[in-house]
């Protein structure tokens, strides 16, 4: 049993004990700390607090995406606060403004100013923006990570496989590689990944973000032959606009399409069926329509795809891979499409539709 020191005894002890000391303000300027925290996929919110001697009369976040940029990038945000000798302070990146796509990677520090002119910058951190609802898996080779979260492991070897053909494919189709290393998150379902987009279409099933080496898609176990197809479509895209990243280079939208689709493999019968039919009663689209975005009606996206498919078929058996690793590095260059095209196949746009449409009708009327 605790016995209690008698009341005059506690007094006592009370007035020998050392006194505290009393808070001072800072010789200097100081970040007390900072912080981030992920709201994957709305938000990333970003703390700091701080103290001076002097009134905080300054506070600015400055923060660097790591992604393809044709120049060193710096971007800066100033989070609203009130003057003081002591300021608490956050800033919120709202993704419905510009959205991250998952694992995006994301370098930031502080940057802040007193009264009296004295000035502090924190050491740069490195937050993920992670989708943080799954346990993820990895499997990598050079090339490409594979991140999973259903499914065993031969299930994520066969996609690693898959991506690492079709970059051989791609090296021998078109003559390049992706100089960074591709992160490709396998959802379970494309119901999972919609749900990791800001805002999604209801079709939607894989997106390559070009620009950050990532590429999220929905493959369930159950749907490999599919999957298998969709991943080497969109992997191509990454590839291929890693190629011509340049402030002048813009893919025309049937060889951006055409060469994804060709990395796919076979066109499907429904297709070629639909690009006949379509030959047949001279409804083929341009490709100078085809440029542009494609069509929102479905039967005529569906000829747009079929069309683009054939068409970079026709300029790889015809010219070979040097003939297109040309055009693309034309693009890059900034040379216009006919140019290129000329540089690369001796034809412009409307030569290249004239000679690819004969070779259709060729193998319609041998059909």
């Amino acid at each position: 049993m605790r016995r209690l020191l008698p009341a005059v005894l506690l007094a006592l002890v009370g007035l020998l004990a050392p006194l505290a000391p009393a808070a001072s303000a800072p010789d200097s300027l100081e970040v007390l700390s900072s912080t981030v925290e992920a709201q994957f996929p709305l938000s990333l919110v970003f703390s700091v607090e701080a103290e001076s001697a002097s009134s905080i009369a300054d506070i600015r976040l400055l923060y660097q995406v790591d992604k393809m940029n044709y120049a060193e990038v710096i971007s800066e945000a100033w989070p609203p606060f009130e003057a003081s000798t002591r300021v608490s302070t956050s800033w919120t990146w709202d993704m419905r403004r510009a959205s991250l796509p998952p694992g995006a990677d994301v370098t930031y520090w502080w940057k802040l100013r007193d009264s009296s002119g004295a000035v502090i910058e924190t050491l740069p951190k490195l937050v993920s923006f992670d989708d943080d609802r799954f346990e993820w898996r990895a499997l990598e080779s050079p090339d490409v990570t594979i991140l999973w979260y259903s499914g065993d492991e031969a299930f994520a070897g066969e996609l690693l496989d898959v991506c690492e053909s079709a970059i051989e494919t791609l090296a021998v189709d078109v003559g390049t590689r992706v100089d960074r290393h591709i992160d490709i998150y396998i959802y379970a379902s494309s119901t999972d990944l919609r749900q990791a987009m800001v805002y999604p279409q209801e079709w939607t099933g894989g997106v390559a973000f070009t620009e950050y080496g990532i590429i999220a898609i929905g493959i369930g176990p159950g749907d490999m032959d599919w999957g298998i197809r969709a991943l080497r479509h969109e992997l191509t895209h990454l590839v291929v606009h890693a190629a011509v990243f340049s402030p002048f280079g813009r893919l025309p939208t049937w060889l951006d399409e055409g060469l994804a689709m060709h990395n796919e493999g076979e066109a499907s019968e429904s297709f070629e069926s639909l690009l006949y039919a379509a030959a047949g009663q001279d409804a083929l689209l341009s490709l100078r329509t085809l440029s542009g975005p494609f069509s929102s009606d479905t039967a005529k996206a569906y000829l747009s795809y079929a069309e683009s498919h054939s068409v970079v078929q026709y300029l790889l058996e015809e010219y070979g891979s040097t003939a297109m690793h040309d055009l693309l590095m034309s693009v890059k260059d900034g040379e216009t499409v006919d140019d290129a095209l000329m540089m690369s196949f001796g034809l412009d746009i409307d030569g290249v539709e004239a000679a690819w449409r004969a070779s259709v009708m060729e193998e319609l009327a041998r059909a």
